[in-house]
């Protein structure tokens, strides 16, 4: 193959390679732009509902992650906070998968082991946001 043939390729496959990661970046930034709207979103329905939110995005040292950690009245709440564009592919809660359930229940554990294992009340809540571009959320 000939260098100039070379170059040529290799131009355009840089220019397609710059063209695609810019695309899958501004669509990475959108789908975390809806998410941290979403969350947004979920706290101010929990505040209103009379949720005492004590903490979001909670990351423990095992790899657990909660969206937010919240009180009703005497119990404690861990909430996975789902957000999706439309319902086009399943509901938002449907995502909720075996794995992510499992890094939930990671972080629900590293959060009790830090208020060092209370006799407490606690549960598990998903809340669905769903934020179409022509509508208001829901």
């Amino acid at each position: 193959m000939n260098s100039a043939l070379a170059r040529s390729i290799a131009d355009l496959s840089n220019r397609w390679r710059n063209h695609f990661s810019r695309w899958r970046n501004l669509s990475k930034s959108s789908h975390l732009r809806r998410g941290v709207r979403g969350e947004k979103l979920a706290c101010r329905y929990l505040k209103r509902s009379g949720y005492k939110i004590l903490l979001r995005n909670f990351r423990g040292r095992t790899g657990g992650e909660i969206d937010v950690v919240c009180r009703d009245n005497d119990t404690l709440v861990f909430v996975e906070v789902k957000t999706r564009g439309g319902e086009d592919f399943g509901r938002p809660v449907e995502a909720v998968d075996r794995e992510k359930r499992k890094r939930i229940s990671r972080g629900a554990l590293a959060w009790m082991r830090m208020l060092d294992n209370p006799d407490i009340f606690f549960r598990f809540d998903v809340v669905e946001v769903v934020i179409a571009d022509d509508a208001k959320p829901r």
